[in-house]
């Protein structure tokens, strides 16, 4: 009779390997409830995309359909060498630099007024976040209409009812034809603001009271404590909040097409616009889609810059 002694033993590498497989096969027991939702994804975005890049290699005028031919990387030459879309590059930088640089500065200020304790704060959150949850199109015709209208805004009212009070009359400004960027930009900044304030929120509340409390010990100013303890602590956050308004605001297609639809001439267009007018004005299939290509690709890498910053984010919260 066998004992127990004369049975095979059991070797550390064979542990390793049953673990090994039972972990492989808990992780594909895990991932097949997500098949369908992979499905889906890839169906509806992957898919599309893939055949806007086969777009892009054709020179596809709908109004010529028969002169279809096969351009290669001719497109992406012209999207890179055409004045009109460099105008329209040139742009989306300025939009984008403008609205998310300023929206975060706000948002940080507030952020910090919130981040203290005083009566009806919950009102005045509930307040700040408003403007975040207008859709975009409505906020774009309530500033075009309700504010700049040079007739009946309410910035011109104010104006004249200022200089009313000393019997003159006040000038009236065009701000959509007169500073159209501007206009876009101020339009753009009270929608993205509650945005980065959120962010910015999150990250003074979690700071550590304990640090707080012994900064206020040692005697260290108003000033001081948010120099050296609050803007670095709040580095990453202010990194997330500028990388996610920036992958949000270079889309922006609802302001420029409501408020100043591209004008006076391009001076507000964006690619997103020239993406548009370029489809439904000019019927230029394949360079569009040589456009629209790019604004991914380069909406993709900063995506994945702003995934690298969460992703340390969350490693360093779990520190």
């Amino acid at each position: 009779m066998a004992t127990v002694l004369d049975r095979p033993s059991t070797t550390g590498s064979e542990v390793a390997e049953r673990q090994a497989r039972r972990a492989r096969s808990e992780a594909r027991r895990r991932r097949i409830p997500l098949l369908p939702a992979l499905v889906f994804v890839i169906v509806c975005t992957q898919l599309p995309f893939l055949v806007t890049i086969i777009i892009s290699t054709f020179d596809w005028n709908i109004l010529r359909p028969d002169d279809t031919r096969f351009v290669g990387l001719a497109n992406y030459v012209k999207v890179f060498s055409d004045q009109r879309l460099r105008d329209a590059v040139l742009n989306t930088v300025v939009l984008t630099v403008s609205v998310v640089g300023l929206s975060t500065i706000i948002g940080l200020v507030l952020a910090l007024l919130l981040n203290r304790t005083f009566r009806l704060r919950w009102l005045a959150r509930t307040l700040l976040i408003t403007p975040f949850l207008v859709m975009p199109i409505a906020a774009s015709l309530i500033w075009k209409h309700a504010l700049y209208n040079p007739s009946f805004g309410l910035f011109n009212g104010t104006l004249n009812a200022v200089w009313g009070i000393w019997g003159g009359n006040a000038p009236q400004f065009d701000y959509v034809s007169g500073t159209p960027m501007v206009a876009v930009v101020v339009s753009l900044v009270w929608q993205w603001t509650p945005f980065m304030m959120l962010i910015l929120l999150a990250g003074l509340q979690s700071q550590p009271g304990d640090v707080m409390e012994a900064s206020r010990v040692d005697g260290a100013g108003v000033w001081q404590t948010f120099r050296f303890i609050t803007l670095p602590h709040m580095r990453q956050y202010i990194e997330l909040a500028v990388l996610l308004g920036a992958i949000y605001v270079v889309q922006t297609f609802d302001a420029v097409f409501t408020i100043t639809q591209g004008g006076p001439g391009s001076a507000t267009t964006n690619l997103p616009y020239e993406i548009y007018l370029t489809v439904f004005r000019a019927y230029e299939y394949g360079e569009a889609s040589a456009a629209g290509v790019v604004v991914v690709i380069g909406t993709i890498a900063v995506a994945t810059v702003a995934l690298r910053v969460v992703l340390t984010l969350l490693n360093d919260e779990d520190a």
